[in-house]
């Protein structure tokens, strides 16, 4: 796959809303997605009018002519949205963006997410139940309805096939609200979890404990793009784009729960399109922020992007190899999904940008490449690659 994209695009800014529980945002969705724009914009040390283009996915409902209209911008020139729901399209979006400003369809695009579920209704609840056709013909008969009792029986053939034990997403559990604790922007900041309370909470579905699933929250996130040859007057450290890939393998989308790979988090064929983009090899990786929509895909997508042996899986997974600053692979730094915010995971897509500019309350000992993982066992799944200047 061509490199053509590779060190071309660079991170200007990056701002985000307080984020809060679902339900409690005091402000409505659109004004949550202005203000982690304006703070962006800040952060970039730019007038909102220098945008001209606008980049989101799970059908996000702050509209790129509206956000347009209410930030004085004269002339929108980009706007579009990656198919497919949660978080699968928190990466895609970004390389939209890239792709768009390489191409020379804008010059300045924000990237972002808006969430207010005491607005339009909680996005974790079971809906559209009084119909029964497509994929929930296959699934409501047998008491399938929501995401939790969807991808536990994926995670649970993984399991069996290769032995995992429990404890495996325990520590993956832990190492987030481990690193939520220094972080004053997550929800569960001052909560901390230890293998005790994880091992007694109730059950939701096996093998998901309550603190193997992602939280739900209201708030915003955005980040801005321009061209690396702008990044020498950014008025932060540049952060370059080395690559992003979205989609997934053969039949990964048929109805229901029939995929060939059944057993996987759809990341097979994307992490391959992304090391071959961005010329980064997985040893090069220094720090990870992988969406955690429930414990058991982040492992077997980190195992898919080669990160992690699959053999080697129940002895590598412990708390101490998944903290910053010198665990061998720091997750999550900031909290993740489960611990610092659910915004369909774009608050990954932030820290990783920390990570690189050395800012995260959590920095990991080797952050020039930070590796962002969206969605994993949906699809389109995504994923990107974000380098600092010394890895160009």
């Amino acid at each position: 796959m061509s490199q053509r994209l590779r060190g071309k695009v660079a991170v200007a800014g990056i701002g985000e809303t307080e984020y809060y529980r679902y339900g409690k945002s005091p402000d409505a969705e659109f004004k949550l997605a202005l203000k982690a724009i304006l703070a962006a914009c800040s952060d970039a040390g730019i007038s909102p009018s220098e945008i001209d283009g606008f980049s989101s996915y799970a059908d996000d409902r702050s509209n790129s002519s509206r956000l347009a209209a209410a930030l004085g911008i004269n002339k929108l020139r980009y706007s579009s949205m990656q198919w497919g729901g949660g978080g699968g399209g928190c990466c895609a979006a970004v390389t939209n963006a890239a792709a768009a400003i390489h191409a020379g369809m804008a010059d300045c695009v924000v990237v972002f997410r808006s969430l207010a579920q005491g607005e339009y209704g909680r996005f974790g609840q079971t809906t559209g139940i009084n119909t029964i056709s497509g994929e929930k013909a296959y699934l409501m008969p047998y008491g399938v309805l929501a995401p939790p009792q969807r991808f536990a029986m994926r995670v649970r053939r993984f399991m069996h096939e290769f032995d995992i034990q429990q404890e495996v997403m325990r520590s993956i559990a832990m190492a987030s609200y481990y690193h939520a604790q220094n972080n004053p922007r997550a929800v569960m900041y001052g909560k901390p979890l230890d293998a005790r309370k994880y091992d007694e909470s109730r059950m939701i579905v096996e093998p998901f404990h309550l603190f193997d699933c992602c939280m739900e929250n209201d708030g915003a996130a955005a980040l801005i793009l321009m061209s690396a040859e702008k990044a020498k007057d950014f008025k932060r450290k540049p952060v370059y784009f080395m690559g992003g890939a979205s989609g997934s393998g053969y039949r990964a989308g048929a109805d229901p729960h029939n995929s060939p790979d059944y057993a996987s988090a759809n990341f097979a064929t994307v992490a391959e399109d992304l090391y071959n983009m961005s010329g980064i090899a997985p040893e090069d990786i220094g720090v990870v922020q992988s969406y955690e929509n429930f414990t058991g895909g982040v492992l077997m997508a980190l195992v898919e992007h080669k990160l992690v042996d699959v053999d080697e899986a129940n002895a590598f997974f412990t708390l101490e190899n998944l903290i910053a600053p010198s665990g061998k692979l720091p997750l999550n730094t900031s909290g993740g999904n489960l611990a610092e915010c659910y915004m369909h995971g774009f608050e990954l897509v932030l820290e990783a940008v920390r990570q690189v500019r050395g800012e995260s309350v959590n920095q990991a000992e080797n952050s020039d490449v930070a590796l962002v993982i969206g969605g994993p066992m949906v699809t389109p799944a995504s994923n990107l690659l974000f380098g600092s200047g010394d890895v160009l």
